[in-house]
């Protein structure tokens, strides 16, 4: 059974898998420059937080508690 901290992890990828095509999206479909500023800082959190969560993970790994 997969650890409850690990889980949260696994998650925020998902998430920021999401936001990341919901900025792509969202910035095909826009009709003006603030929709494209939303959507660019929307895209920039999403890697940061991706690199992030990833990071969390090695440093479980390394801790021999990742699952």
């Amino acid at each position: 059974m997969s650890k409850v901290y690990n889980k949260n992890l696994k998650k925020a990828l998902i998430l920021t898998r999401e936001m990341i095509a919901l900025a792509d999206e969202g910035d095909r479909d826009r009709i003006d420059s603030s929709c494209g500023i939303l959507y660019g800082i929307m895209r920039d959190m999403a890697y940061k937080l991706r690199r992030l969560a990833e990071q969390e993970i090695e440093n479980h790994k390394t801790a021999d508690i990742w699952d």
